[in-house]
């Protein structure tokens, strides 16, 4: 009875995840698969980086994201000038108090866009990496807790671009995955072309989820189950990419930590009780993609890279 009553929960639950995935498909057009894989990212408690060009939606999805869940939204535009103290806060003199008062920087939200991250200087990049890894800010030698859930959907530039500031591999590291969106393929654009400004749309969007249900999800991914066997196809995949003459390092731990969570997500958004091995192949590149280094000889390389260690390790 309580196996049904736990399995009629996550059923639930995926509803509304569903119901989320719907919104977000009429706002961004012909990405299904970049926001199922936005939400798995959420599910699995990481956080998610998108490099792309500008103007192909990413702000965009971010904004219709909070509101589709119900979360509170902040956006930081990440400029050469941007202080640490822009982001995290500040202590002010308060007048009427005869004190100082901190006052919370835009980092206290649950859901914070990053927006192109690596247009900011390594010292203000780094402003972001107590939070997204300890859920947490330390300023003044005071340590404040973020709002939970929290969630960073940071923004990057091509790093030919200029006036960019490449991301350091232990930054890089925090995020759960890194995704592109590209441009629309011809019938979504005509319809983009054709309908309301997507932005005008965000305000009819209507929270389907509240954050505690985004909690309970985030339990339920915990709860999804992973077989030995497909424990030893993971790590198989993870010593393939220790060993793979063209890269430079392989998977860490965290790095395999994380493509289990995200494949759990994957396959709870997929309604199944536990994880296959399509839904570890499904995210494979977007977890190690950003994890992985590759020689100078092979670099620009690294998709192909993961599609040939998914194509040479045997599945289970």
């Amino acid at each position: 009875m309580n196996d049904i009553a736990s399995r009629n929960d996550v059923d639930v639950a995926v509803d509304g995840v569903e119901r989320a995935l719907k919104q977000l498909n009429d706002i961004i057009l012909g990405k299904d698969q970049a926001i199922r894989m936005a939400l798995s990212c959420l599910l699995a408690g990481g956080h998610l980086l998108i490099e792309d060009i500008p103007g192909v939606g990413k702000t965009t999805l971010a904004h219709a994201m909070a509101r589709s869940l119900g979360l509170s939204y902040q956006r930081i535009q990440f400029t050469s000038d941007l202080l640490p103290a822009d982001i995290l806060g500040a202590s002010v003199f308060d007048r009427h108090r005869g004190d100082m008062q901190f006052r919370p920087g835009p980092i206290f939200a649950q859901m914070v866009l990053a927006d192109e991250v690596n247009r900011a200087t390594p010292k203000t990049q780094s402003a972001l990496l107590e939070a997204m890894e300890e859920y947490q800010v330390t300023t003044e030698t005071e340590t404040r807790p973020l709002p939970r859930p929290f969630f960073v959907i940071a923004t990057q530039n091509p790093q030919e671009q200029v006036g960019t500031f490449p991301l350091p591999e232990s930054q890089l590291d925090r995020f759960l995955m890194r995704l592109s969106l590209g441009y629309p393929d011809p019938r979504a654009e005509r319809a983009l072309l054709m309908g309301r400004e997507r932005r005008e749309l965000l305000a009819d969007l209507s929270p389907v989820l509240r954050p505690d249900d985004l909690g309970a999800l985030r339990v339920h991914t915990r709860n999804v189950h992973v077989s030995d066997s497909l424990m030893d196809y993971l790590q198989a995949l993870v010593q393939a990419s220790r060993d793979a003459p063209e890269l430079i390092t392989g998977l860490s731990p965290r790095g395999a930590l994380a493509l289990r969570q995200a494949a759990q997500a994957w396959a709870l958004l997929h309604r199944r009780r536990g994880v296959e091995p399509e839904d570890v192949q499904a995210v494979f590149t977007a977890v190690t993609s950003h994890r992985l280094q590759a020689l100078p000889e092979h670099r620009g390389q690294i998709a192909a890279i993961t599609r040939r260690l998914l194509d040479d390790t045997p599945v289970p």
